[in-house]
């Protein structure tokens, strides 16, 4: 009968994935004429690190990933077909670090004489640091520059907190590891707001210098301009910042003016179109279909760079399918296995490790480390640092070979925090008591009733000070000689940018993940090879196969989930309140929001594990 079931439900899958593809595959290719081209890219959305997968959301404008983009760029910069590249934005979301990637494959193709031109209507300051890189940048009339510097905020819960009858009571170690502040504080304490004040100084500065190399300009000219900012496309090109004033169809018309116009303005270059198949014959595309759905991965005829994601906060357990895509999750297991595949499989020559996370678990991240260095006892690993590799996140990227970070990347928190909240007023405020009983001495230990005795204190910071040993002695084995102060001045829950990360040897080299890719192919002694992200972004349909009959990896898995799986998770369950309010708070201010959500997922993690290694910080940049 199980069989029977699955198999219908394979079928219906099927149907159901080429009614829908039939709607959005194109017909058969025209002439394989190469026409002059100019090739325009459009970043909407947000730019994701890890690639997704086929999703259900086939009649969606999909989200591009960051090295998807960088390649597509990288494939116009090859193509003598192409003349110039033309850039604009549709309400873009990518972090600093991203910014900087997408700076230097613009550089690239600038570098053999291709144009790169940006237009937009309006350009933020974070926008208008990567748009500055090419060759020209043009706004609309009446549209606006708001390049204005940086602002940085967090959000602090203690009087959300105090509202509803919550005491949070936390132990954290170092005087720099304030991740708990946010619950615990209306501010901000002393070290923690130095440590804003230096992150902040640092992201300034490299703001400053992207403009400064681009426009021709000196550091001092850059800061009086900010200073007078917002400008006005009109004053905006007065003072140098951009290159014309045009609307969109000036703007194509200089384009087809300059270039000829017999040229081709390419708007989806180098996509993945999908299979081509016939759908005028209903029965046939769906064998095609299930031909191209069900078909094996191919074997790699080159060696191959395996890139093995850790995007988003460090969850213990196993990624579940879904057809609606990503988690945005990093899973100990999913990415153990990854690991342990990379390593066994004698085509993967090196491993590079992307991560982009601000930690999370303790547990979950000795996990990845572990399968790191089981990798580096046989391959080359290498780390990549995207937006955010803090905490958790430099816990699993420090026994690497090297590790490369953007200018611009957050790193280290090199701390532990643990602790609980006692919700005893804010059952009283409902009306609701309670009535204990236990068996054993520190049964209670994690009671929410109240707040820590003495004893239990001292427990958990014993528990928390031997974590911290651990991480410490992680960074000690990874890094060595290579720190260049003691790492006691460091950790503490220090956090620091990849430029101030790099004077202190936290981090190797400054450089893009395509940077890391190289050096890795380097270090294995290969030359000609391919990349593979591991694991493999699943096609739909095996989403569909897994869901109905479960991980069929061949692999015995004896990874337990922890605490967590006795336990609700805050954001896996559904809430109408949370439904109705999540799509109207990331409309009005999705920043404050994603910050807020990350703020949650940290309370959900203290509130299943007790320690955690996560930033200090879930700040907002503007």
């Amino acid at each position: 009968m199980k069989t029977s079931g699955r198999f219908v439900a394979f079928v219906m899958c099927i149907v159901m994935t080429a009614t829908v593809a039939g709607s959005q595959l194109p017909g058969l290719p025209g002439s394989t004429a190469e026409p002059a081209k100019i090739v325009h890219f459009r970043v909407s959305g947000p730019l994701l690190e890890r690639p997704a997968g086929e999703t259900l959301m086939l009649t969606l404008e999909q989200p591009l990933t960051l090295q998807e983009l960088i390649a597509r760029m990288k494939k116009a910069r090859d193509d003598e077909s192409v003349k110039a590249v033309v850039l604009t934005f549709r309400q873009p979301s990518m972090g600093f670090a991203q910014l900087q990637e997408l700076r230097q494959a613009i550089m690239q193709i600038r570098a053999v004489d291709k144009d790169v031109y940006v237009h937009a209507d309006m350009l933020s300051t974070g926008l208008y640091a990567l748009a500055c890189s090419a060759s020209h940048v043009s706004i609309v009339p009446t549209g606006d520059v708001w390049l204005m510097g940086l602002y940085g905020e967090q959000p602090y819960l203690r009087g959300l907190l105090d509202k509803i009858g919550v005491v949070p009571d936390f132990i954290q170690m170092g005087d720099y590891k304030s991740a708990a502040e946010i619950l615990t504080r209306t501010g901000p304490s002393e070290p923690a707001d130095e440590m804003l004040t230096w992150l902040l100084d640092s992201l300034y500065g490299s703001l400053v210098s992207m403009i400064a190399e681009s426009r021709g300009m000196t550091p001092e000219k850059v800061k009086e301009i900010i200073d007078t900012g917002p400008h006005t496309a009109e004053k905006a090109l007065e003072v140098g910042l951009i290159d014309s004033v045009q609307h969109r169809q000036d703007f194509v018309g200089h384009l087809k003016e300059r270039y000829g116009a017999a040229t081709k303005i390419v708007r989806r270059y180098g996509e993945d179109k999908g299979p081509e198949i016939d759908f005028s014959n209903p029965l046939m595309a769906i064998w095609d279909l299930i031909a191209e759905v069900t078909k094996k991965a191919k074997k790699p005829t080159k060696p191959v760079v395996a890139v093995v994601y850790v995007d988003g906060p460090i969850l213990v357990g196993s990624e579940d399918p879904s057809p609606f895509g990503a988690s945005g999750q990093a899973r100990s297991t999913t990415i153990r296995k990854a690991l342990d595949k990379a390593r066994k499989d004698s085509a993967v020559k090196a491993v590079v490790l992307r991560v982009d996370s601000p930690g999370g678990s303790a547990l979950a991240s000795e996990i990845i480390w572990d399968a790191t260095q089981r990798v580096k006892e046989q391959k080359p690993l290498i780390a990549s640092m995207g937006n955010v590799a803090a905490s958790g996140g430099y816990y699993v990227s420090c026994g690497a070979d090297a590790i490369y970070a953007d200018e611009t990347t957050i790193t280290a928190s090199i701390g532990v925090i643990g602790g609980k909240l006692v919700t005893t007023g804010m059952w009283n405020k409902l009306g609701v008591s309670w009535h204990a009983r236990q068996r054993g001495k520190n049964a209670d230990l994690l009671n929410t009733s109240r707040p820590f005795a003495e004893k239990d204190r001292k427990k958990i910071t014993e528990y928390m000070e031997n974590v911290y040993t651990v991480f410490r002695s992680h960074v000690t084995a990874g890094r060595g000689e290579k720190l260049s102060k003691p790492l006691d001045e460091m950790a503490g829950g220090r956090v620091y940018t990849g430029a101030q990360a790099l004077e202190l040897g936290l981090v190797d080299k400054i450089g893009t993940l395509d940077d890391a890719v190289k050096f890795a192919a380097a270090k294995a002694n290969v030359s000609d090879y391919e990349i593979r992200v591991l694991p493999e972004p699943k096609k739909l349909m095996d989403v569909f196969m897994e869901m109905f009959a479960g991980d069929d990896d061949e692999e015995e898995d004896i990874t337990l989930d922890g605490p967590s799986s006795c336990r609700v998770n805050l954001f896996a369950e559904k809430s109408p309140l949370v439904d109705t309010l999540l799509p109207l708070l990331r409309e009005l201010d999705p920043m404050r929001t994603q910050a807020l959500l990350t703020a949650l997922t940290r309370l959900q993690l203290i509130h299943e594990e007790g320690v955690i290694t996560m930033m200090p910080y879930d700040f907002v940049i503007r």
